[in-house]
């Protein structure tokens, strides 16, 4: 069984003070060229990855197992992966790309949310599983008892895409490092109102109306705005040593913004521009002495894919490991 990911671009957090008894409230969209990883049965658990994802993998086998009962004879390879720890989105992705593999290969189905619990995900933000599910844009209500809620999910522009920059400079915070930060209280209640206003009424009609303009002015004044919650984490509205790009992003694309805790930065685009300003950018990357990859990143409008190859191999597979 192969299954394909998105990555999810995190364009930002609505309220972490959790004034209205919800706290957070994600916004994010899915792009192409995520995980892509091939889960079979086997006799013992066999994992053909490195680093944090053979980590991420076996903790996903040991809790779908203490969950469903579905035992640790897999072999997992992951064929292509998402970096980790800059902003796109891979632990969330490689999660529920394995405990989907495996309930598939048990015959179990498990709703998207009680997936998401069973593997620690969705614990500040639900744009990852819902980019995982339905690809496209999403936005979701905030954590409250459990998993937050899907509230909003719209197809992305085919001809729209973000020019992504991914600079060679300290990794964002992982899971552990950020955990004391999300436990708190933080955050300003008006700057909340004032995301949420221009969520409802400048981000989504923009989207729905396909105006390239307006989505992208909303979206760098939303990016502005969650940057204050996160200020005193981080020196500032973005990360100091993203600024330069930034800057240059600010002039030359529609809308711009840090996923996450970075180092990911990104510029919303026109996808037939493309061509011409990966080589205006990395022009100015040269000229200023920064190093960063310059990436493509396609909207992606649906969800991960799970494809049966081989399913003759597979089932002759389960049986021999009975």
């Amino acid at each position: 069984m192969i299954i394909r990911t998105p990555k999810r671009l995190h364009l930002g957090l609505i309220d972490p003070t959790g004034s209205l008894g919800r706290r957070f409230g994600s916004i994010g969209v899915a792009l192409e060229n995520g995980y892509e990883l091939e889960v079979l049965p086997g006799e013992r658990l066999e994992v053909r990855a490195k680093g944090e994802d053979r980590e991420t993998i076996e903790r996903v086998v040991e809790r779908m197992n203490s969950a469903f009962g579905t035992g640790t004879g897999y072999i997992v390879e992951v064929r292509k992966s998402i970096p980790r720890h800059i902003g796109l989105g891979s632990t969330t992705q490689l999660s529920l790309a394995v405990g989907t593999a495996i309930s598939r290969l048990n015959r179990i189905s498990v709703p998207i949310e009680k997936l998401a619990k069973v593997l620690g995900r969705g614990k500040n933000s639900g744009a990852g599983i819902y980019a995982f599910s339905t690809g496209g844009f999403v936005v979701d209500g905030g954590v409250r008892d459990g998993v937050p809620p899907l509230i909003i999910r719209e197809n992305f522009p085919d001809e729209w895409a973000f020019l992504l920059v991914i600079p060679k400079v300290k990794p964002g915070l992982d899971e552990e490092e950020e955990k004391p930060i999300m436990k708190k209280t933080f955050g300003d209640v008006n700057v909340a109102m004032e995301i949420s206003y221009r969520v409802l009424l400048g981000l989504l009609p923009a989207l729905k109306e396909r105006n390239i303009k307006a989505f992208g002015e909303h979206l760098s004044a939303i990016q502005r705005l969650v940057g204050r919650h996160f200020s005193e984490f981080q020196g500032g509205e973005f990360r100091e040593d993203v600024r330069l790009i930034l800057d240059w992003l600010s002039e030359n694309t529609y809308g711009t913004g840090q996923s996450s805790w970075g180092p990911t930065v990104y510029g919303l685009i026109l996808k037939s521009d493309f061509q011409r300003l990966s080589v205006e950018i990395n022009d100015y990357l040269l000229e200023h002495g920064l190093k960063a990859r310059v990436e493509l990143g396609l909207p992606r409008n649906r969800g991960a894919e799970v494809v049966q190859e081989n399913a003759f191999l597979e089932r002759l597979i389960r049986e021999a490991t009975k």
